[in-house]
């Protein structure tokens, strides 16, 4: 039986978790609630603990063991579950504060986090806050985005509680996840690639990496043995995730194609310089009075269309388009000119969506000329569609083994 602790942080919405046990354990969940002391002033931890049939865990210094209680909790559960999580608690897992028993439990913990944070609409959509929320997705703490509705404070917006059904669905899709990629070889390409025009000075691009490490992620988590090939990025791999790390377009197609032989799929989202500088200067270059510099660049290799060239029957190959402009049109160009497998048209022409955001808009096309359009979602959601789409692909044809 799988082990759940439940954190519970202080508003309104705290009465919702202990609906969220109920339907925990049903699932076949074992739960051990763990409550702030403001979550006591709307939910009495009598509750939760009747409920699930353990004491609850309120405060850091209570005398039980004499062992390190958050260490000894946190390596005896399968996941960590927060909900309601308040803008507070999220800052405090964000930042690193260990100031009560369930910040300092999560510090303690290795195995996945789910957070379903609840609280007023400015405070969800205040730049501290989703800044915070950024930060704890880069770690891959799961958030169950909150609802849109009427608030205990009488506004209308976002931060409503997700509902509790929706809550557990996410932890059932974290823990019995069927491991529908195990034996099988991915490789994924992330990020952005940097040309050196002196020791200074380099182009790149606004690429975060982040599709591309939650693509990884959620191969591994299918079981999948994973190998990244990351351009720079301030990201954090998954734990157990083989990482080969490149700088230049130029170290990207030497580690794309070192791999490519012995991968059955091949997962093409980084952003690769399509131009590099002709000539890259030793020394610093100095500015000129009254005279204007012209940097001479050069193509760079097309290392979709390379691969797209030594693809071997049997192998999938993805590529991800970002466009700004005719996404579709664009899309079905490159995936028929670079013999891809399915391409995953991205739309970067607004603020909220594309690179270095959270979430995407992207319509997914096949070989066959197939067509599937989502709405604006997570790159978790992207991922997981995905990875459904590649192994609906796969379960009509053999997969090659090298």
């Amino acid at each position: 039986m799988k082990k759940i602790i439940l954190g519970v942080s202080g508003c309104i919405a705290a009465y919702k978790s202990a609906v969220i046990l109920r339907l925990l354990q049903a699932q076949d969940f074992e739960i051990f609630p763990v409550m702030t002391q403001s979550a006591q002033k709307f939910l009495t931890p009598l509750t939760l603990e009747k409920l699930s049939g353990h004491s609850v865990i309120a405060g850091l210094f209570q005398e039980r063991s004499p062992a390190i209680e958050h260490i000894e909790v946190a390596r005896r559960s399968d996941l960590l579950l927060v909900a309601p999580a308040t803008a507070n608690i999220l800052a405090k897992f964000a930042h690193g504060i260990a100031d009560d028993f369930l910040s300092t439990l999560y510090l303690s913990t290795v195995t996945p986090t789910v957070v379903a944070p609840a609280m007023n609409v400015e405070m969800w959509r205040h730049p501290a806050t989703q800044h915070n929320l950024e930060l704890l997705r880069d770690r891959d703490v799961l958030v169950v985005e909150p609802g849109s509705g009427y608030l205990a404070c009488g506004e209308v917006g976002e931060g409503r509680l997700a509902e509790p059904e929706e809550v557990v669905q996410a932890v059932v899709d974290v823990l019995k996840r069927p491991r529908t990629l195990r034996g099988m070889r991915v490789l994924v390409s992330a990020g952005p690639t940097i040309e050196d025009i002196d020791p200074v000075r380099y182009i790149s691009n606004r690429s975060s990496g982040k599709m591309g490490y939650t693509i990884a992620r959620e191969a591994q988590d299918r079981g999948a043995q994973v190998r990244l090939v990351s351009g720079p990025t301030h990201l954090e791999p998954a734990e157990g995730l083989e990482v080969v790390r490149v700088r230049s377009s130029k170290e990207m197609t030497a580690a794309v194609l070192e791999s490519f032989e012995s991968s059955d799929i091949v997962v093409m989202a980084a952003a690769v310089s399509d131009f590099s500088p002709e000539y890259t200067f030793e020394e610093k270059i100095k500015k000129a009075e009254s005279k204007e510099e012209t940097l001479r660049l050069r193509r760079t290799t097309d290392v979709l269309e390379e691969l797209g060239r030594r693809k071997r029957k049997g192998q999938y190959l993805v590529g991800f388009s970002a466009e700004s402009e005719k996404i579709r049109e664009h899309a079905r160009i490159k995936i028929g000119q670079k013999r891809l497998d399915l391409i995953v048209a991205n739309d970067i022409s607004h603020d909220d969506r594309g690179f270095q955001s959270d979430r995407n808009q992207v319509v997914f096309i096949d070989s066959a000329g197939n067509e599937e359009e989502f709405p604006v979602q997570s790159k978790d959601e992207v991922a997981r569609n995905l990875w459904e789409k590649i192994e609906g692909e796969l379960s009509i044809r053999p997969v090659a083994v090298a």
